[in-house]
């Protein structure tokens, strides 16, 4: 919304100097225009200029801007989600049910102790959108969360490799889904890591919060 404020106002300045340099042009060539005394002038009414604003702010809370999508995550590097929270720790209880930890939880547990074997074999449910990340093999699809922990700019992906049955186009990314299954470890990409091994995937819609904080 800054971007479209900025376009409005720098639109009304350029029709502003047009407007300007007319009335010098005009004096110029003496056709007895008067310069206008030094004084604040405007090119719409004084209240215009408000609406013009106050029209952007409401703009801005009427349209939902779009969330970030799968390739905003691969820009970022999902791959490196890992190192990324493992760079910022933070404390956090989680829940001793496997499968009501979100899928946050379930990176924040790798980064406190990274070892996927001692989570093989627990059930798993979490929820997010589709990545389909091109160094991973043919059955294996990313589920992917955005994390912002001060605004938009400073949003970054989190995510975990599933191992699916089914054909990989039946999951096209950017595609919501609840996984259900079992941890199994994996070496990806000459990498030992914690992998979903899907019993289950339903699509799902967009969360009116796609984000974690």
């Amino acid at each position: 919304m800054v971007i479209i404020t900025g376009v409005i106002l720098l639109l009304i300045s350029g029709l502003r100097l047009s407007q300007l340099l007319k009335l010098e042009r005009q004096h110029r060539l003496g056709k007895g225009v008067t310069r206008p005394a030094a004084q604040h002038t405007t090119l719409f009414p004084p209240s215009w200029s408000s609406g013009f604003l106050i029209a952007t702010a409401m703009v801005g809370l009427i349209v939902t801007p779009k969330a970030f999508t799968s390739q905003t995550a691969l820009h970022r590097g999902i791959a490196d989600s890992a190192t990324i929270t493992r760079s910022q720790p933070q404390s956090f209880r989680s829940a001793s049910n496997p499968e009501k930890r979100s899928l946050i939880e379930w990176i924040k547990l790798l980064n406190v102790y990274p070892e996927p074997d001692a989570y093989t074999g627990q059930k798993v449910k979490v929820d997010g959108f589709v990545v389909i990340h091109p160094n991973l093999p043919l059955d294996h699809i990313l589920i992917s969360r955005f994390v912002i922990t001060c605004c938009a700019a400073d949003a970054y992906p989190l995510g975990l490799p599933v191992k699916i049955t089914e054909n990989r186009n039946d999951y096209p990314s950017d595609t919501w889904i609840e996984v259900e299954g079992n941890m199994i470890t994996e070496t990806l990409d000459d990498k030992r890591q914690l992998v979903i091994e899907a019993s289950g995937i339903k699509k799902i819609p967009e969360p009116e919060n796609p984000y974690y904080y």
